[in-house]
C-alpha cells in the first residue's frame, strides 16, 4: 500500500491551480506522464486516448479561440495544456494492443456496433485523462483540468479529419499556491454510495 505522503500526493492533498509558476515542463517530463498513464486500464486495452501537448505560441494561437473566457487567461500562461482526446477508430490497433482475442476489431465496426465504438472510445478516453492527471501529480505537476471550451471549434483547429474528438483540457506545470481556491466539500460515503 502507498504511504500517507504518496496517497498525499495525489488525492488527499492536491488540488486544482488556476496559475502556475514560470518554470518549464521539459519533453522528457511530458512522456515520463504518458509512460505511467499509458499502464492504466481500458477495456479491452483499447486505449482509445489520444493527448496533444500544448506548449508552443502557435499552437496556444490555435487553442485560445476555443477557449472560455474564464479559461482563456490561465491556459494561455500555463506552462502545457493538454487536449485529452480520444481515437474514433481506436479498435484498428485492437490487433496489436489485444492480440489474445484476433475478432475484438470486429466488436466495433459496421453500423450496427457504431455506438458500442462511440461510447467505448469516450469512456476509455475519460479514463485516460484521469491517469495522466495521477501521473502528472505522481512527477510532482501541478494540474487544472478543465471544461469550458468549444470542442467543434478547437477540434476543427488540431483534428480537421475528423477522426480523434477532443473530451476535455489539462493544463500542466508548477502551481502557484496563491491561484487555489479553498478545498470544497465533498460527499461523505453514505451519501454518494451503497454496498450491496
Amino acid at each position: 500500500m502507498l504511504d500517507d505522503r504518496a496517497l498525499d500526493l495525489l488525492y488527499r492533498c492536491a488540488r486544482t491551480v488556476n496559475g502556475f509558476l514560470d518554470r518549464p515542463v521539459t519533453d522528457h517530463q511530458l512522456r515520463q506522464v504518458y509512460e505511467l498513464a499509458k499502464w492504466g486500464p481500458t477495456s479491452a486495452n483499447s486505449s482509445p486516448a489520444r493527448l496533444v501537448f500544448v506548449r508552443s505560441q502557435e499552437a496556444k494561437d490555435r487553442l485560445r479561440p476555443a477557449l472560455s473566457e474564464g479559461n482563456r487567461d490561465k491556459t494561455m500562461k500555463a506552462p502545457v495544456t493538454v487536449i485529452i482526446a480520444h481515437d474514433t477508430r481506436f479498435y484498428e490497433r485492437l490487433p496489436f494492443l489485444f492480440p489474445n482475442n484476433p475478432g475484438a476489431r470486429d466488436w466495433f465496426t459496421g453500423p450496427a456496433n457504431e455506438a458500442v465504438a462511440t461510447t467505448t472510445a469516450f469512456r476509455n478516453g475519460t479514463l485516460q485523462g484521469a491517469y495522466l492527471i495521477l501521473a502528472a501529480r505522481a512527477i510532482g505537476l501541478d494540474c487544472g483540468p478543465m471544461s469550458g471550451f468549444d470542442n467543434a471549434r478547437l477540434d476543427a483547429a488540431f483534428f480537421p479529419d475528423g477522426r480523434w474528438k477532443s473530451n476535455f483540457l489539462c493544463n500542466l506545470g508548477y502551481g502557484d499556491p496563491a491561484s487555489v481556491f479553498p478545498r470544497n466539500p465533498r460527499l461523505p460515503f453514505d451519501e454518494a454510495c451503497r454496498i450491496e
